[in-house]
């Protein structure tokens, strides 16, 4: 296993030859042996512990085991610190171990798998971590692949092969590979063995789509790409066998260069307790100082006087090293105010929250078979606190289901019904579908309401065959043929095979390809064009061409592509059809329609070939490949004649327009980041309910330049501000405005606006000296729609939220476009669609449809971060309660440092008295049910103000903790000081006290975690009342002669417990401190309750008086979406499959009725903290404490 983990220079190119070990392992290429596991037997124990004590809270308490170690500081035995810290290690590292021992099976159970190599001209069978770089390797059907290998020669004619990528990206849907021409007919052991040819390629990267390499063979070079490798982790299907040349080998395989982990993200919560954790530090080292000064002061002023009965250590020799060794004993003592509990606890919590929605029922997807999933489980409580979404479009909000709608043939449109009267029929209203019945071969499943197309297509109209001619030859969608006339098409888009499906019913039915032919049957005729060239298609040209020769023997460019590349490239000869099939392409976007613009151009033979010529020769170049065949492509893709446009419907998924509207209502803004032109986007913006008629304005910005976009957004800000200022005049808004930061300003103005952004103007918004202005106005809108975006700019605009405001991202797609947008955020959501699970395997969330995420964060969210809040609030206060009692019984004790508690109980407090109960409250506590936390979004709005657990809640928690401890030790010690057992003797023993201070503490935390219950489950309740019982069973056996029997030093006060607790005096102390105690704070919550209730208070009170009242209709209650639901169009579309074929190869939701609600103060004082908040947060534009320009 060494061999896979060998550490080699970086490679700058890759060489490879066949069947040539020798020759290859001078280069040290890495083995076939992947290595995931991070341990062995010998290195687990110290690589693990040194992980875990990199954490800062391990560490520190491995110092404090450290000076428990040393007698002369320590007054508490090593246990009471070793047992939680051991106990925690161990936990962790069983689950290290876990995890690490399941890495090692998988490891081995793919490394042993087996391979047929060819060696010594012999096949033989060889374990997959023997495998080399040069070998030849022969798979068969079902099989996976070993290695990334060029493909040699294959049982399909032509060279073809199947493969699945499913485990690279997602997708199931087969794709085909072809080996090059002069390779393909080495199909027998023999040339196979005599094959001595030597790839010379890009070194190991992780690009799944791309590869460039040459073979030089016989004295020739032949291009590689990435349609000619079989890449690891790819099953061969549908072909009996292939043969391919190991390329890259194990952990330089792109399967393996894609393992890299993710990001950590850490949480708002996670970072404030680390700060939290370093005050309360400070504050054990302060109380530590005061204390040690003040036993230096005693035994200096005191001390020296009882020499005699308590004379100093042997080491002590002035009253000030005494004080500094009791420094270091306070600080041990002091400790458990952060008890590594916490940390353990924390982490359980959230597992359990992680499970809830794994767990739920309604997030999960029937159809599909798919439930939701928590794929991390350190970001569940900032679920509770989103303020931004970052949506993609298609398969998003849409269903990426694709349907042939409309479309426009020499400036004619089809596909709308009209009623006799000219009107457009709507669906409803529609009569019986085109009858398709004259063709066979038709798909059954396709419909389409205009017949005026397929008459014209009868009628043998030349324009309208020769618009299907181009949707039958123009792709690269594979034909199946499993029974007679049973077509089965797999397309590598839904675009695509919705295109090619549409040209199959109206007579041009795409048959089969070779990778030099295509049969198109035609009105029933079958015709093989000649397939010379596939231009390809990728982001950047986003279109796609093929060159045929028909068999007249004319040669003939066929395009499709995006309106606004083609538009651009088209011969000027025909500016009416050109106007017409403008009008309609807008008519169609504005449908929310997804539109392709078809062309055609006809070559002339010797111009072909010598464009043809061009075209090899910047195929074989080594370096800037792809830019020298774009320019030869962008050549012959030009002075095009324009054919039509077509119209794809591609539906909105159920319940977006409610999801939006509802995490509208909980002040979420949604911005929508699409590849989709502006029309499209603007459509589906209000079909989502996105923007509504109802705002205030539309801001579209479309500049060209950096001068117009920024104008653009100076207009839009200053038409806000003026809208705000008339606002004012009339209700004294103005006055109500900080006008000391520009943001806050924009953000607080009267109305709803929306903002749609272009691509090009995105570009320049995004550069350095306008991205300030671009997110000050974006963030002012209620809604962002930003078209024509790359992946790179959808990450942009993520990453510009999040660093310049203090709000929670979260972004949500379903392609591997949205990757990069997905990891940006500090939450990313994946959508299991239509487009492979890429984006479900970068994501920390994921599910099936975008209408769970309304349940994801009103519910589970609000929930997580509600538990989380309320765990951390008393889990400070019930421990600064337990420790600070020590502080003032220093000032009893001469600062000696002797603890209040016996050492058992200080050990067994945190990990067994208190644990259960704050970890049920944690796992298990609502404010309100799950239905009113999606009736009632504000409830959504404590969590973005970050009210529930901040520094004031915690400096809180803190003061009634210290509150607790003053009376839990003071009251005691005051009846102490005189009262008497029953007997008449003194009761004011150490033993009793202790004893009594320690009962009351537990009764008081365990009334007080009552108190803050709010939903009490069999689990609270047993592990409440459950934890006291424990606590009174050890506390009796622990002064009981049987432990007294077995360890005489050990436990030497026996029968004290039951001597104290039999006093009615002890009792009554007991009963009194809790009652002090707790009474400030029943009486504060009861005032709260009745001045100053929150929202969560107000629905719960609403709720018991429905259950009183036994209300026949329920508050809430939601309208039906009404109108159609259209999207519009992105090219979703891969590049590589061309070269690969070539080769060879409406719903308007309620108000929720929250107006009986918005008249009362409990949402009032939200939105003045809201403002507050808006007020003294920081302006993106770092100081813009300056008027808008006009």
């Amino acid at each position: 296993m060494a061999l896979c983990a060998k550490k080699r220079p970086p490679e700058e190119e890759r060489r490879a030859r066949a069947n040539d070990r020798e020759y290859n392992e001078k280069f040290q290429y890495a083995s076939n042996c992947i290595k995931t596991s991070k341990y062995n037997i010998l290195t687990f124990l110290p690589v693990n512990l040194f992980e875990q004590f990199q954490e800062v809270a391990n560490t520190y308490f491995l110092f404090l085991l450290i000076l428990q170690l040393i007698p002369q500081i320590s007054s508490l035995s090593w246990f009471t610190t070793i047992v939680p810290l051991v106990l925690v290690l161990t936990i962790t590292a069983v689950k290290d171990a876990t995890d690490d021992y399941f890495r090692h099976k998988s490891d081995n159970q793919v490394n042993n798998r087996q391979s047929q190599v060819l060696i010594n001209g012999i096949l033989q069978q060889e374990q997959w971590m023997n495998v080399c770089v040069g070998d030849i390797i022969k798979l068969e059907n079902n099989q996976f692949v070993a290695a990334d290998l060029l493909l040699l020669s294959s049982s399909e004619p032509h060279g073809l092969c199947y493969i699945e990528t499913a485990e690279l990206d997602g997708e199931t849907n087969m794709k085909v590979r072809q080996a090059i021409p002069v390779t393909s007919e080495l199909g027998d052991i023999s040339k196979l063995a005599k094959f001595d040819g030597e790839v010379i390629c890009e070194p190991p990267n992780n690009k799944l789509d791309k590869f460039s390499g040459t073979l030089y063979w016989k004295e020739n070079k032949f291009p590689l790409s990435n349609q000619n490798m079989l890449l690891r982790g790819c099953v061969l299907r549908n072909t009996e066998w292939c043969f391919g040349l190991v390329i890259f080998a194990g952990p330089d395989t792109k399967l393996m260069q894609n393992s890299g982990r993710t990001k950590f993200k850490r949480t708002s919560i996670d970072r404030l307790m680390n700060t939290l954790v370093l005050w309360i530090f400070g504050f054990l080292v302060c109380m530590g100082v005061i204390l040690a000064i003040g036993n230096a002061i005693w035994e200096h002023e005191v001390g020296t006087r009882f020499q005699v009965y308590l004379p100093w250590d042997e080491a002590v020799d002035s009253a000030f090293f005494s004080g500094f060794l009791s420094f270091w004993s306070y600080i041990i003592i002091l400790n458990t105010v952060v008890p590594i509990s916490l940390y353990v606890s924390v982490e359980v919590i959230r597992l359990g929250h992680s499970y809830f929605i794994n767990w739920d029922k309604k997030m999960f997807c029937t159809k599909k078979r798919t439930p939701a999933e928590a794929r991390t489980t350190t970001l569940n409580e900032e679920l509770g606190q989103v303020e931004y979404i970052f949506s993609d479009k298609t398969g998003t909000l849409t269903q990426n289901i694709m349907v042939f709608s409309k479309c426009s043939v020499h400036g004619r449109s089809y596909g709308d019904v009209f009623d006799v009267l000219g009107h457009k029929a709507e669906l409803g209203e529609r009569p019986e579908p085109v009858d398709f019945s004259f063709n066979p071969l038709a798909d059954k499943k396709f419909f389409f309401w205009d017949s005026s197309l397929l008459e014209a297509v009868k009628m043998g109209d030349p324009d309208t065959h020769e618009f299907f001619r181009l949707l039958s030859l123009c792709h690269t969608v594979m034909s199946e043929e499993k029974n007679e006339g049973e077509l089965y098409y797999k397309a590598q888009s839904p675009d695509e095979g919705a295109l090619v499906t549409a040209a199959r019913n109206f007579g041009f039915v795409f048959r089969s390809r070779t990778p030099k032919t295509v049969t198109v049957h035609e009105m029933g005729t079958a015709v093989t064009y000649q397939l010379l060239a596939i231009l390809d298609f990728n982001n950047i040209r986003k279109r796609m061409s093929v060159i045929v020769r028909n068999p007249e023997g004319k040669i003939r460019l066929y395009c499709k592509g995006a309106d606004t590349i083609l538009l651009e490239r088209l011969h000027r000869c025909t500016p009416e059809l050109l106007n017409a099939t403008t009008d309609h392409l807008n008519e169609y976007a504005g449908e929310g329609l997804r539109t392709l613009v078809l062309a055609y151009k006809d070559l002339d033979e010797e111009y072909y070939e010598e464009w043809a010529e061009r075209r090899l020769q910047a195929s074989l170049a080594q370096d800037s490949r792809e830019d020298r065949l774009g320019s030869i492509y962008e050549e012959v893709e030009s002075n095009m004649m324009l054919l039509g446009a077509t119209a794809i419907e591609d539906k909105l998924q159920q319940g977006v327009p409610e999801t939006i509207a509802l995490l509208t209502l909980a002040n979420i803004k949604i911005w929508v980041l699409t590849g989709d032109k502006q029309e499209t986007a603007v459509n589906i913006g209000y079909s989502c309910k996105m923007l509504t008629d109802d705002m205030t304005e539309v801001f579209v910005v479309t500049g060209h330049t950096v001068l117009e976009v920024r104008e653009e957004l100076r207009k839009a800000r200053e038409k806000m501000m003026d809208s705000s200022r008339a606002v004012g005049n009339g209700f004294t808004f103005q006055e109500k405005l900080s006008s000391s930061k520009l943001t806050s300003v924009l953000e607080a103005v009267a109305g709803e606006y929306a903002l749609v952004i272009n691509g090009h103007s995105l570009a320049h918004a995004l550069e350095a000296d306008m991205e300030l202005e671009f997110l000050e106005t974006a963030c002012a809108c209620k809604a962002v729609i930003c078209c024509r975006v790359t992946p790179l700019q959808k990450a942009q605009v993520v990453e510009l939220v999040k660093k310049y405001k203090k709000a929670v991202t979260l972004a949500i797609g379903d392609g591997a476009n949205d990757v990069s947008m997905i990891k940006t955020a500090h939450i990313g959501v994946g959508i299991s669609g239509q487009e492979g699970i890429q984006a479900v395997l970068a994501s920390d969330y994921s599910f099936s449809q975008f209408k769970f995420l309304q349940r994801l964060l009103l519910v589970h969210g609000r929930w997580s971060y509600l538990r989380m809040c309320k765990f951390l609030c008393y889990f400070f206060y019930k421990n600064f309660a337990f420790t600070m009692v020590h502080f003032w019984f220093g000032f009893f004790c001469g600062f000696s440092a002797q603890t209040v508690y016996d050492q058992y109980f200080i050990t067994l407090y945190n990990i067994v008295y208190t644990s259960l109960p704050v970890l049920a409250m944690g796992v298990f506590d609502q404010d309100v049910p799950e239905q009113r936390s999606m009736e009632y979004p504000k409830l959504y709005e404590p969590g973005q103000l970050n009210l529930l657990f901040n520094k004031r809640e915690f400096f809180i928690c803190i003061a009634q903790g210290i509150y607790t401890s003053v009376l839990m030790f003071f009251i005691p010690y005051g009846v102490f000081a005189e009262a008497t057992r029953d007997d008449g003797t003194q009761l004011a023993d150490y033993q009793s006290f202790a004893v009594t201070v320690a009962t009351s503490l537990v009764i008081v935390v365990s009334v007080q975690i009552g108190l803050d219950t709010g939903y009490w489950t069999a689990i609270n309740h047993f592990f409440i009342w459950g934890s006291l019982a424990v606590y009174f069973a050890i506390l009796f056996a622990m002064h009981s002669n049987g432990l007294f029997d077995m360890f005489p030093n050990q436990f030497r006060f026996v029968g004290n417990a039951q001597n104290t607790l039999a006093q009615p005096t002890v009792w009554l102390t007991i009963v009194l401190t809790t009652v002090v105690c707790i009474m400030p704070v029943v009486a504060f919550r009861f005032l709260r309750l009745n001045l100053k209730p929150d929202l969560s208070d107000t629905v719960r009170y609403t709720q018991l008086v429905r259950k009183k009242q036994k209300a026949q209709h329920r508050c809430m209650r939601r309208v039906g979406r009404t109108g159609s639901r259209r999207s519009g169009y992105a090219f979703s579309h891969q590049e590589g499959f061309g070269e690969l074929i070539m080769s060879g190869k409406n719903m308007r939701l309620s108000s929720l009725a929250l107006s009986s609600f918005t008249t009362r103060s409990s949402s009032s004082w939200i939105e003045s903290l809201r403002r507050k908040k808006s007020d003294s947060a920081s302006s993106p534009s770092a100081g813009a404490d300056k008027p808008l320009k006009g």
